[in-house]
């Protein structure tokens, strides 16, 4: 087990996965605290780096395109206090760092963990029910539907409306933007049959963002409810439902027997072979393949 505690959070690697647990430290963004504890299976990440300043450090985990429903609704607008998947780490423990960082590599290589896009999401949304009240409204998420809520803020043509409904079988997209500059932010859902032309100032299905203190806070209601959605890299479903008269599929092959545990030894010993090769081929430097060397045997 890998484990580093800094006042930005702590991060523990077992082999499987890593928890980020974020920090008490003032400088810990309102949207990590409230997001809480992340589990990060292995098999949705791509990578990870660590980079060295003369202040401080930084972990960076690199998910797969399409793991996260947070990032997605976010698009990588999320701003370093907010985002879950750095750590701000002190110059005393650049080498535990450093250590983290090669466990979650030596895992990657050894599970041989691909680094492309997946087709659904490895990481659930936030925890529901969700309220946030920033901007022009306050956004309620239950899981099924979402409510928006005005105030006394909002534009009187918006208001007039009343308080809005959306069943997320209504919604197709879900989409956050902070505030940059003299543009204002948004949480916006897109809603099937209606068109987005009008600005969110104005607009009944969205939530216009100031640059307040609670405006990250949206995002986790777009990520809860991005959660929900069809993931945008799974094939339609017209495209997967077979044609009324496709013939009858053959019956299925059956399963192979379990592997022995010869067998699973035999696949660490080609594991091993594999990374020697690497090792004279230059990809692995001496360091690297000793440690992935190590936790080959450690297996064994």
């Amino acid at each position: 087990m890998a484990e580093i505690i800094q006042k930005d959070g702590t991060w523990v690697f077992d082999g499987d996965a890593l928890r980020l647990t974020p920090g008490r430290d003032k400088n810990v963004g309102l949207l990590r605290r409230t997001l809480g504890e992340l589990l990060v299976p292995l098999r949705a990440l791509a990578g990870i780096s660590f980079e060295q300043g003369k202040k401080s450090g930084r972990l960076r985990l690199r998910l797969r395109d399409g793991a996260c429903p947070l990032l997605h609704a976010t698009g990588g607008r999320l701003t370093e206090p907010h985002d879950p998947y750095q750590l701000v780490v002190e110059p005393d423990r650049y080498g535990v760092a450093e250590y983290v960082a090669d466990e979650v590599r030596n895992a990657l290589l050894l599970d041989q963990v691909p680094a492309g896009p997946v087709d659904a999401y490895l990481l659930p949304g936030p925890s529901i029910p969700l309220s946030v009240s920033a901007g022009d409204g306050t956004a309620n998420f239950d899981g099924e539907r979402v409510r928006l809520e005005w105030n006394w803020k909002t534009e009187d043509a918006k208001a007039a409306g009343g308080a809005r409904t959306l069943p997320v079988d209504e919604i197709t997209a879900v989409e956050w933007y902070p505030s940059a500059g003299l543009e204002n932010g948004r949480l916006r859902f897109t809603v099937r049959g209606v068109p987005v032309k009008t600005p969110a100032k104005y607009d009944p299905n969205a939530v216009e963002l100031w640059g307040f203190r609670k405006d990250p806070l949206m995002a986790l209601v777009a990520a809860a409810v991005q959660a929900r959605l069809p993931h945008p890299a799974a094939a339609p479903e017209s495209a997967v439902r077979p044609p009324a008269e496709a013939p009858r599929a053959a019956a299925p092959a059956p399963s192979p027997a379990p592997a022995s545990s010869d067998d699973g030894h035999d696949a660490l010993l080609r594991r091993l072979r594999e990374l020697g090769e690497l090792r004279r081929e230059g990809v692995l430097t001496e360091e690297e393949f000793a440690l992935a060397k190590q936790a080959v045997l450690r297996r064994m």
